[in-house]
């Protein structure tokens, strides 16, 4: 079983970034629940659980993932909070909780085959990890303002009101999903690889 110290583990240095005490210990108990709804018993079979099954991730597992998007959307909003006059304030415990938790429904979306590789869930051929998510979070008693970036930070959120947080969420999120899938389809300009046909 997924314990709280597991979780406080695998994210203790981004959980301190949160400075409101209940809502860190919110993230830890949505993590911990939906490792249990999902099955995933211990940290090394988290480990191996890949972030996305649309796509060859490479290695780049769920938590890899998770810590990648928060920190991706925490230093960019610290860039922009430091070197723009925003017009709009950014909350940084939403963003880091909201990083944390942006594909939690992931946990419940997504499990293993049986044959060392993974597949979609019932639960995931249900309800895309966004909607999951959110249902999962609300009832943990997070603020709308993160079931927002839940709800809304992939494509789900197209064309909808959105934080600034959810909007940092979703940039991160694609900052590190596009170029594996354009590494995958042979069109991300690398000096390591050359696209198919070229020679």
């Amino acid at each position: 079983m997924i314990t709280r110290d597991d979780i406080r583990e695998l994210f203790g240095d981004l959980l301190a970034e949160i400075t409101d005490p209940a809502l860190a210990d919110k993230v830890v108990d949505a993590w911990v629940e939906g490792c249990r709804l999902g099955g995933w018993d211990s940290v090394e079979k988290l480990r191996t659980m890949p972030f996305t099954l649309l796509t060859p991730t490479h290695g780049i597992d769920f938590v890899q993932h998770t810590r990648a998007v928060t920190h991706g959307a925490l230093a960019l909003g610290r860039a922009m909070a430091a070197h723009q006059d925003l017009p709009y304030e950014i909350d940084f415990d939403i963003l880091v909780a909201g990083g944390l938790v942006h594909d939690l429904g992931k946990l419940m979306e997504i499990e293993p085959d049986g044959m060392g590789g993974f597949r979609k869930s019932h639960a995931g051929r249900c309800l895309r990890h966004p909607i999951s998510g959110a249902a999962l979070a609300a009832r943990f008693g997070f603020p709308d303002e993160i079931l927002n970036v839940i709800a809304n930070h992939s494509k789900e959120g197209d064309g909808r009101p959105q934080r600034p947080e959810t909007v940092l969420v979703h940039q991160a999120d694609f900052a590190t999903f596009n170029p594996i899938v354009m590494l995958n389809k042979g069109t991300l300009i690398t000096e390591k690889a050359a696209a198919p046909g070229d020679a």
